[in-house]
């Protein structure tokens, strides 16, 4: 794994797309940071981080999507693979709120921000934006987040992290061919509030209740409804209130 280390950067996603975009670089590489000035969550939403404090990274994969609707399995694999990553470090009550920001105790600990470009021989390449609350303890205006640090009330090395979930990403990739049913089941059974009645807000700013029944094989979050129907919802079309 090649990791390229930086002290300040406007996004770790952009950088490496940058230097994807100039380089043949090798699969798997990874640029981390101190510190983000401009750092993104899903659909453009800001990304804050205490300046050392915690995991800002990204990592390029290659040669693993061929076609657009398959993109979603990537975000199965990274999502799975920082949940399998923290219960090693011994981190309780984890779970997956779709589409990949990473639970503990309900407080969001993570997220995962993945960008895809198309090349034109038509091979996909992704640059994996990961971004973990290691030891970063104030959370003052952000009351449904917290750390590692906060939930295991200890300090942790966060420079072994990228290492270890991109030794993980690698795995699931090699065993994708065979064991695409087994992590899909997986992140199903990992996801945040699944299968109990919980309210949701639409685009259009109406409440309703809703049941999460699964995801489809392009991402999109399936909701059971109370007239029985159920409905597919994209990234930032519904939002869970919990």
């Amino acid at each position: 794994m090649k990791l390229i280390k930086l002290d300040a950067i406007d996004s770790t996603n952009d950088f490496l797309k940058a230097l994807a975009s100039k380089d043949e670089l090798d699969n798997f590489t990874v640029v981390t940071a101190e510190n983000q000035t401009k750092g993104k969550g899903q659909m453009g939403s800001k990304w804050e981080s205490e300046s050392g404090k915690n995991l800002i990274m990204s990592a390029l994969v290659k040669d693993f999507l061929y076609n657009n609707e398959d993109v979603f399995n990537l975000s199965i694999i990274t999502s799975l693979a920082v949940i399998e990553t923290l219960k090693a470090l011994d981190i309780p009550d984890l779970c997956i709120k779709w589409p990949n920001d990473i639970m503990s105790y309900n407080k969001k600990i993570g997220g995962i921000l993945i960008e895809n470009t198309l090349k034109s021989d038509g091979r996909i390449v992704s640059v994996v934006g990961i971004g973990l609350n290691v030891n970063q303890t104030n959370f003052e205006h952000l009351p449904n987040a917290s750390s590692l640090s906060v939930i295991a009330n200890k300090i942790f090395d966060k420079d072994i992290l990228p290492a270890l979930i991109v030794d993980k990403i690698k795995q699931k990739i090699e065993l994708w061919e065979t064991n695409s049913v087994d992590f899909w089941k997986q992140y199903f059974n990992t996801l945040f509030r699944k299968g109990v009645p919980m309210p949701f807000k639409n685009v259009a700013g109406q409440n309703f209740m809703g049941i999460i029944q699964g995801v489809s094989p392009t991402g999109k979050i399936q909701i059971l409804l109370e007239d029985d129907s159920v409905s597919e919802f994209d990234i930032k079309e519904v939002q869970m209130l919990y």
